[in-house]
């Protein structure tokens, strides 16, 4: 017996140095890198969506790949100022706010606004200066006579305001008009709130 013990002494002792070597290496080898938790879309969003909170998840990045301006909370309640797809980061330059505000002067709000028009949108861009208009309506088709309606004349919400961003167009189509955000004072934002659709631009120049 003490013969087959001595054989097996000498491959015992190298299994077990090689098992505290291997034990060695797990202990030394560095953890998963720490993670940040950041917001990101729930599912693919359309330009001009108001955050619910069911729109948004929890992903959690490396701390490396995180994106600058990512939104860690406080999304619940922002509007998107172009598309995300799902799983997207969140980030300061997605949602109207101040991110989109840097370089205007104190008071200043970013208020979107969906144009009649998804066509004028492209022909404007971030730096222009528009005027805000109510489209003209008319009583609608077969309406019979005698009923006092009138074409409603254009009206100015707005002047000489300051586009800041042009969101892609939205998923939900062109025939519900296009989104553009602006820079104006919050009782610039009230009229444009209260205006109702649809709305027109026209581009007053530098």
């Amino acid at each position: 017996m003490s013969v087959r013990l001595a054989r097996l002494r000498r491959p015992l002792a190298a299994l077990f140095a090689a098992a505290a070597a291997g034990l060695a290496l797990l202990a030394l080898r560095p953890g998963a890198p720490p993670s940040v938790r950041v917001l990101a879309a729930a599912r693919d969003l359309p330009a001009g969506t108001p955050l619910a909170p069911s729109d948004l998840r929890g992903l959690d990045l490396p701390a490396a790949a995180v994106p600058a301006g990512a939104l860690r909370s406080g999304g619940a309640g922002r509007v998107l100022a172009g598309p995300m797809r799902r799983g997207e980061p969140l980030t300061d330059a997605r949602v109207v706010g101040s991110g989109l505000l840097r370089g205007q002067g104190p008071g200043t709000v970013a208020a979107p606004v969906r144009l009649a028009d998804a066509g004028a949108a492209r022909l404007v861009r971030p730096g222009d200066r528009v005027d805000v208009l109510t489209a003209p309506s008319e009583p609608a088709t077969g309406e019979p006579p005698g009923t006092g309606r009138r074409w409603e004349a254009s009206r100015m919400v707005v002047s000489d305001v300051p586009v800041i961003a042009v969101p892609p167009p939205a998923e939900d189509g062109p025939q519900n008009g296009a989104l553009v955000v602006l820079a104006t004072d919050r009782p610039q934002a009230a009229a444009l709130a209260g205006a109702g659709a649809p709305l027109a631009l026209t581009i007053t120049g530098p």
